[in-house]
């Protein structure tokens, strides 16, 4: 007698890497955000273009805030990439929406590097 289905699971094998991935990212961006927000909090005076400057200013924290920045390209392609492959189901848009967000991707990162480095 046979019970269920003798389906054999097999794939690309990523997805507790990936899962691990959206983790990390995410904590490193949860964790930037309240190293801003401690900046900010003990900035004296207007919070003006400025003080915004002076944050954004010191190398260490330029380097800082770009590869926070790669962290969340990252953390967007891990989930974007999970909704294109759940929900579109035709191969063709799907390699259209992928290769999209890639570029796009790519595009905030170089937007990124200027503002950053021209402060």
């Amino acid at each position: 007698m046979s019970y269920g289905s003798k389906r054999v699971v097999t794939g690309a094998h990523y997805g507790l890497r990936d899962w691990l991935a959206q983790r990390i990212t995410g904590a490193l961006v949860a964790l930037f955000t309240l190293i801003v927000l401690v900046q900010v909090l003990f900035t004296s005076g207007p919070i003006g273009y400025e003080a915004w400057s002076g944050i954004f200013s010191a190398q260490w924290m330029k380097t800082l805030t770009f590869a926070v920045f790669v962290a969340l390209a990252w953390h967007i392609w891990f989930g974007m990439r999970d909704i294109w492959m759940d929900y579109v189901k035709p191969t063709g848009i799907r390699l259209v929406l992928h290769v999209f967000t890639i570029v796009w991707l790519v595009a905030c990162l170089g937007w990124a590097v200027q503002v950053l480095w021209r402060l």
